[in-house]
């Protein structure tokens, strides 16, 4: 049985006073998991005012230290508290080139770490426009993904690159299409007791007015959330909706 996940990265985006929000958040702990990744300036004040909710990074260098300036590793986002860190987001992939190659060094920094990685795939309008969707997921999933994934380790969001903080969304068997074609590439890949055990996360324009059609959909077992989780008025209904599903 696979624990249902409601994840908000708050991108950049937050100081210490809207720490506030978590407080209001743990009131919405239910058989969800909760993770909220702020920037990395407020994961260890995070941490220590989180209780039950995990607090992720957002991103982690391949090497554990090192010349980089401005990057962090892993071991210092676990070191501040962290559990998680999100890797592979469209943001990251276009604003700063990063290959699937480099997202899979990265996952095994993470995992070497100790943290858990949230893998991010998603193709552009472009290239689901010329209907090769499947085939950039697939790729992806194959690029980014080390041999060493399970369930415990590893968290897979799709995020199609033309929702993210549009307001546009893809359709519910658009969405279902793609969760069962990664359902069943990890489970080739990985076998069918890994495969069946990753959590499948839809990230891209979710809203407390969208959640619960979209966590009815087939092998959607949480979701990404971005600007609605900045504020608890918002993420709280999205984790209820997760909590209902």
């Amino acid at each position: 049985m696979r624990v249902k996940l409601a994840a908000g990265n708050w991108k950049m985006n937050g100081t210490r006073a809207d720490l506030a929000q978590l407080a209001a958040m743990q009131e919405a702990t239910g058989k969800a998991e909760i993770l909220i990744c702020p920037p990395s300036p407020l994961i260890s004040a995070a941490a220590e005012a989180a209780g039950q909710i995990a607090i992720g990074g957002q991103d982690c260098h391949a090497n554990t230290s090192g010349a980089h300036t401005g990057d962090i590793s892993a071991v210092m986002l676990k070191d501040a508290g962290a559990s998680h860190v999100i890797l592979g987001h469209s943001e990251r992939r276009s604003d700063h080139g990063e290959s699937d190659a480099d997202v899979r060094a990265k996952c095994v920094a993470a995992w070497d770490a100790g943290l858990k990685s949230i893998v991010c795939v998603g193709e552009t309008l472009d290239q689901r426009e010329a209907h090769n969707t499947l085939d950039i997921i697939g790729g992806q999933l194959a690029g980014s993904i080390p041999d060493a994934a399970t369930g415990h380790n590893l968290v897979v969001a799709y995020e199609p690159v033309w929702a993210i903080g549009t307001g546009k969304i893809p359709t519910l068997d658009q969405i279902g299409e793609v969760h069962d074609f990664m359902r069943v590439k990890l489970e080739q890949r990985f076998g069918e007791g890994v495969g069946r055990s990753v959590r499948l996360l839809y990230g891209g324009s979710v809203k407390p007015g969208n959640a619960a059609e979209i966590f009815g959909v087939s092998n959607v077992d949480g979701a990404l959330v971005g600007g609605a989780s900045l504020k608890a008025a918002d993420f709280v209904l999205i984790i209820t909706a997760l909590n209902a599903s």
